[in-house]
């Protein structure tokens, strides 16, 4: 009976990464064939579109861009979108947010629709979420405008969205929207998924940084892998965390074959772990560090000054605006 129980997982496993694939596919080739590249716009119905913008741009600090309208609308418009007949023109304005889709207000003037904001259960309720690096920052400088939040920021203990922060709040005219921060990573990113999602905190780049963006030299380069080396070496934490800032972006990304680690934090924890175990190790490098544009190839021993080369590997970089953002891990295993 038990391996009738174990072969019917198996098929069901099986057939369950079948779908899957399957689904993968379809949907690839259904995107491919629609030609959608992504997200352009989100559209928002407004009472008042003065005080609409004055919030969007003065308090969110967003850039209100292009304007349209008033607009009349004839009656099979009106009938085909169900809307209330005696309703009267339209004017539309959209609005750059950072880096992501844009926000298109909508206006209508002598508005018989209904004025009442929709629950949050009621379908078709609807809401917007903002990226924060520091959400605790965002939330008090838009209390200090005002702003009314519908409780406090929430830290997501597990699951999926595992360390992301969220928090909502409502616009003078009543529309739910949401802070959300995550700037180590969630969760689900440290199961090697097929896909990840798309994110403003990937994609954004900071004045600094779009100052700093030229090219690196070979030279510059591997300077900073020496610094990577320095910092497994560096069993001081203070002078680790120094030496991570100066040469790992703040999201950078460890890719090892059996996890993930983002952020110095967890790197920073995995180093102290892999002290611990080995008190006397050090690593080093086995020849000279390969260079080739933006990314770097170096391969490393580890072990005590009687056995240097106890564990072997190589570690492959990829660097953007001055510092490390990918770390890719291959470990030989021990000798």
């Amino acid at each position: 009976m038990s391996k009738l129980k174990k072969q019917i997982k198996a098929n069901a496993a099986a057939v369950a990464s079948a779908l899957l694939l399957s689904a993968t596919v379809s949907n690839t080739s259904a995107q491919e064939k629609t030609g959608i590249l992504g997200m352009d716009h989100v559209g928002i119905n407004v009472p008042d579109m003065e005080q609409a913008v004055n919030f969007f741009t003065d308090v969110l600090g967003f850039s209100a861009v292009t304007s349209l309208g008033p607009i009349p609308l004839d009656d099979t418009w009106k009938k085909n979108n169900h809307m209330n007949p005696k309703t009267g023109p339209v004017s539309f304005k959209m609005v750059k947010v950072g880096t992501g889709a844009n926000i298109e207000l909508f206006e209508y003037q002598d508005n018989k629709g209904s004025l009442q904001q929709p629950g949050g259960d009621d379908i078709g309720a609807s809401h917007m979420a903002f990226y924060t690096n520091d959400i605790n920052k965002s939330v008090a400088y838009l209390k200090s405008k005002g702003v009314q939040f519908l409780g406090e920021p929430f830290l997501m203990p597990s699951g999926d969205t595992e360390g992301e922060t969220w928090v909502y709040f409502v616009t003078p005219w009543g529309s739910k929207m949401e802070l959300v921060s995550y700037p180590n990573g969630k969760g689900y990113e440290k199961k090697n998924p097929a896909t990840i999602l798309w994110s403003p905190k990937d994609a954004v780049k900071t004045s600094s940084e779009k100052s700093d963006s030229k090219p690196l030299s070979e030279n510059e380069i591997k300077s900073l892998v020496e610094g990577h080396l320095a910092i497994w070496n560096e069993r001081d934490l203070k002078k680790r965390q120094v030496l991570m800032a100066k040469i790992y972006a703040d999201n950078i990304e460890m890719v090892d074959s059996h996890f993930i680690a983002v952020g110095h934090q967890e790197i920073n924890g995995f180093v102290d772990g892999l002290q611990q175990k080995n008190p006397h190790a050090k690593f080093s490098h086995i020849k000279a560090i390969d260079v080739n544009h933006n990314i770097a190839r170096l391969y490393w021993q580890n072990g005590t000054p009687e056995k240097p080369d106890t564990v072997t590997g190589m570690d492959l970089f990829v660097f953007e605006n001055g510092k490390a953002v990918k770390l890719y891990v291959f470990v030989d295993g021990k000798k």
